[in-house]
């Protein structure tokens, strides 16, 4: 079946997260994406502990981020193999590479180097701290940019340490940014005929991801007479909180709007615990002007939430119209059926390991949908494959592969 980016070829010189997890999501949509590893420096996730009762279980970083891709070895710290590169170059239609500023002008693979030899190429960073500024060529990597960025700064109870959110969430942000910003080029190419370079730096991912909230300190400049706080949980809204239930599971409320929602949760809870809550009217001027009834409030609410189990009370307020869901642990999204219907984790037959269930791509089109077609690659499984189709002949790859050029070296 004809995918959205059939046709497309993206030479992938990513290592890490955030660039494989674009050129993945390119992949999934039927992109020819190749990945390009030096003889003697390998994509680290390769190696990436597993976190796996077995010791013969896929490595679920290294596929996640490489599925639907082919492997090609290639060293470009060599002339010749530089040359190799400048050639699939002219038929490419995508770049996409994480090195440090500098790295790449120093191998001879940058963006002003390769943009006479493919004119209409686009040419994507995936960087750490941006291209530009003092640090721009500073390591850079998931939890140094959830710090740097103030995620830390917000995440958790107000007296309890700086706290990491899910890891990997800026890499994954990052690499949605990314993706889109390769989208971009490649519409305004087919309407131009010119492309360009895209950046997608880590920082500039941990700061997108927070925009309304950065633009609520930027555009007040206070929140409660302060910078944006982390509230403790008794001092936050009691319809947008949570609550252990009977059974120690957690329910969620999320009402936003408490002018509209408060009345009806008030006569839900009268209802069915018999306890009439106060305050008859529940405003933001209410809550901030009276913490010590608020944190009684929701004490309260968490001693009525724990006389039932927290699935019997998603099904009584969801009767009512009241926004609320459970909190679950992995195992439980992965047999969600509303996940499941929607076909938000596939299953996908491992030449390896046998089916294997992933997280799909998290972007859905009618038409052409994309697809886990492919496993990770092995370390250079494609490099003869790759070659051929960029028009290199038998007796060239076999010159390259005496000469360490292309192909995995025996000590890998």
């Amino acid at each position: 079946m004809e995918q959205a980016l059939s046709g497309i070829t993206v030479l992938d010189l990513t290592f890490w997260q955030q660039g494989p997890m674009s050129t993945a999501l390119l992949a999934d949509f039927g992109a020819n994406v190749i990945k390009v590893e030096a003889p003697d420096r390998l994509d680290p996730g390769r190696t990436l502990v597993r976190y796996a009762p077995r010791p013969d279980a896929p490595n679920a970083y290294f596929e996640t981020h490489n599925r639907n891709k082919r492997g090609l070895v290639l060293d470009l710290r060599r002339e010749k193999g530089r040359q190799v590169f400048y050639r699939l170059v002219e038929k490419a239609d995508v770049v996409v590479q994480n090195y440090r500023p500098g790295v790449a002008q120093r191998l001879g693979i940058d963006y002003e180097t390769l943009r006479p030899i493919n004119p209409g190429l686009v040419y994507a960073c995936a960087s750490g701290y941006g291209l530009k500024g003092p640090e721009a060529a500073q390591p850079a990597l998931d939890p140094l940019l959830q710090a740097r960025g103030g995620i830390m700064s917000v995440t958790g109870e107000p007296d309890s340490p700086p706290s990491r959110t899910v890891n990997g969430l800026v890499d994954q942000v990052g690499a949605f940014l990314l993706a889109l910003g390769v989208m971009m080029a490649l519409f305004h190419r087919q309407r131009t005929g010119e492309g360009q370079m895209v950046d997608g730096s880590l920082l500039q991912a941990s700061i997108a991801v927070q925009a309304w909230n950065i633009n609520t300190y930027l555009l007040t400049g206070t929140y409660s007479g302060q910078p944006i706080p982390r509230l403790p949980r008794r001092l936050t809204s009691p319809l947008w909180n949570h609550y252990r239930c009977g059974d120690g599971r957690w329910l969620m409320l999320g009402m936003a709007q408490i002018g509209r929602y408060w009345p009806r949760f008030r006569q839900f809870m009268h209802e069915v615990t018999g306890t009439l809550l106060s305050p008859e009217e529940l405003t933001v001027d209410w809550m901030r002007f009276h913490p010590t009834e608020l944190m009684g409030l929701i004490d309260q609410l968490d001693q009525l939430f724990a006389t039932r189990p927290a699935r019997e009370w998603v099904q009584l307020m969801r009767q009512h119209d009241l926004v609320c869901d459970v909190v679950q642990d992995y195992s439980e999204v992965a047999e969600d059926p509303q996940v499941l219907a929607n076909d938000m984790i596939v299953e996908f037959q491992h030449p390896v390991h046998g089916p294997i269930r992933m997280v799909h791509t998290g972007i859905n089109l009618s038409r052409t949908p994309p697809s886990i077609r492919r496993p990770a690659p092995e370390f250079g499984q494609h490099t003869e494959e790759v070659l051929l189709e960029f028009g290199f002949t038998w007796e060239e790859i076999e010159s390259l592969k005496r000469e360490g050029v292309v192909g995995p070296r025996a000590d890998v």
